[in-house]
């Protein structure tokens, strides 16, 4: 019989020398729902403990062979949570009450009256039940506590065997978790003792900002943030996310937070190489490719003598093809700035309108040739902080590409209004748009969409990643809405000149 089933059915020994008393308090028990075994006197009990499993012992004081006081000795010392129930005649009674001081649960005398008898086995009986739940609960909370420190142990050393730092704070901004990559990133080589407050280790006052933004709630419950910190001549980036707490609403849930951080320093010294070699590398072809182009400018228009009609096409398609080589040079220098944040030239307070004005008049004889309609609204704009150079560049590579991928008949309109504390300039067409798996590519260097309706139109790919990085230069944002065969908006939005601004 089994742990479980012995809680169901109480199993009891009763040791008295009287054979018609055991036989008669065993039919007795036996009828209310225990199990009964009988010996009769102490050695005999001890030999039935050896091989059978108790929950209450009926011990009598005076047998032949071992007496019940020498037997609950040894019980006691062997079997110390077994209830037992000394069973004595009236003259015993001092004897069994220090027989309860050596650790016997009740005594009963004879000549044994039923019910105080029953209710004295039932109360032992209920022990001994609440005994081995709780014996049961017990093993089964140490065999929980040693998986989950199993599980502690192996996830601090997958943790620790991890060439990124783990970083993990609560609610409080103390670290309960970091392995020792982070302490070598951090040049950390004293022991951290949990729990200790992160700014600790981390000597960077926007990135501790950035995590009590997290806990505060003041990021998407969702959102990854990425930051970069230098420590020495190292470069590293974080990726830092909330930890969610109990509940369903995570966004009043969030019980810490999670940062790891990996060493760049490698890909940035290698994004910086990239960069120079092709700043140097257009820098070199700029200067022969303006000059050729001067050239073919010079035959073009005739200076040196007249051309045939076969010889102007020539020369004419070679200074288109030299004008496109100029654009795409133009544009990677253009990258290369925006990279090394060398692009701001100057700030001024910029009136945006009148430079869309500027461009929408520009675009316009290429619009009605392409048979497109171009319109443009700009109402009640306050002026923005920025380069105008750089305005320009952004307005006219957005209302450029919209004219270049709508179809004949289409429209391009652009709006502008003041909306809060920006300015949010949206550009509208019904071109080829762009399909929804594409959309998060776009800003990439590069990219172009590809559609069977613009393979004719000619562009770098680089013009949305120009915009994009002069847009955030400018602490503004950019986002893009399409449906395919209707058409694209892009929305950009650009912090208002507050006049306290230098």
């Amino acid at each position: 019989m089994n742990r479980i089933s012995r809680i169901l059915r109480s199993r009891i020994l009763f040791v008295d020398d009287e054979e018609q008393l055991r036989a008669s308090f065993a039919k007795l028990l036996t009828g209310r729902g225990y199990d009964v075994i009988t010996a009769e006197n102490g050695q005999a009990a001890l030999d039935i403990l050896i091989h059978d499993s108790l929950d209450i012992i009926l011990l009598d004081l005076k047998m032949p062979v071992m007496s019940g006081e020498k037997a609950l000795d040894i019980i006691r010392a062997k079997y110390p949570d077994l209830p037992v129930i000394i069973v004595t005649g009236h003259g015993d009674v001092n004897t069994a009450v220090e027989c309860i001081k050596k650790g016997a649960y009740d005594f009963v005398t004879k000549p044994l009256d039923i019910e105080p008898f029953l209710l004295t086995v039932a109360r032992a009986t209920e022990k001994r039940k609440l005994d081995q739940r709780t014996s049961l609960l017990q093993e089964e909370n140490e065999r929980n506590l040693y998986d989950l420190n199993l599980e502690k142990s192996r996830l601090k050393t997958i943790i620790n065997c991890m060439p990124t730092g783990i970083m993990v704070t609560n609610y409080n901004l103390e670290l309960v978790l970091h392995n020792a990559a982070l302490m070598r990133m951090l040049d950390v080589s004293r022991e951290i003792s949990a729990p200790s407050y992160v700014a600790e280790i981390i000597n960077d006052d926007s990135l501790i900002k950035i995590l009590k933004g997290i806990l505060d709630g003041k990021s998407h419950k969702k959102e990854i943030i990425f930051y970069e910190l230098h420590k020495g001549e190292n470069v590293l980036r974080a990726i830092s996310a909330p930890i969610p707490g109990p509940g369903k609403d995570v966004s009043v849930n969030i019980a810490g937070t999670v940062t790891v951080i990996e060493d760049i320093t490698a890909f940035k010294q290698l994004d910086r190489m990239k960069s120079d070699f092709v700043n140097m590398v257009a820098h070199e072809l700029r200067s022969p490719l303006v000059a050729i182009r001067q050239m073919n400018s010079v035959l073009s228009e005739g200076m040196a003598g007249p051309l045939g009609e076969r010889q102007q096409d020539f020369v004419d398609r070679g200074i288109k093809k030299i004008d496109a080589l100029l654009e795409l040079i133009n544009d990677l220098l253009d990258v290369a700035k925006i990279e090394e944040a060398k692009h701001l030239r100057s700030l001024e307070p910029v009136n945006i309108g009148r430079i869309i004005e500027e461009i929408v008049a520009l675009m316009e004889p290429q619009a009605r040739e392409q048979g497109i309609n171009l319109g443009c609204a700009c109402q009640d704009l306050r002026p923005v902080l920025a380069d105008h150079k750089n305005i320009e560049e952004i307005f006219n590579n957005l209302i450029s590409n919209a004219v270049k991928y709508s179809p004949e008949g289409g429209q391009v309109n652009i709006t502008a209004k003041s909306r809060g504390e920006h300015v949010e300039i949206t550009v509208k067409d019904t071109g080829v748009g762009i399909p929804p798996e594409e959309l998060p590519k776009i800003f990439e260097k590069f990219y172009r969409v590809k559609h069977p309706k613009t393979r004719m139109v000619t562009g770098t790919g680089l013009g949305l990643a120009i915009v994009k990085g002069l847009v955030d230069a400018h602490h503004g944002t950019i986002e893009v809405e399409s449906i395919v065969d209707k058409g694209t908006t892009l929305r950009v939005r650009l912090p208002i000149f507050s006049g306290s601004e230098a």
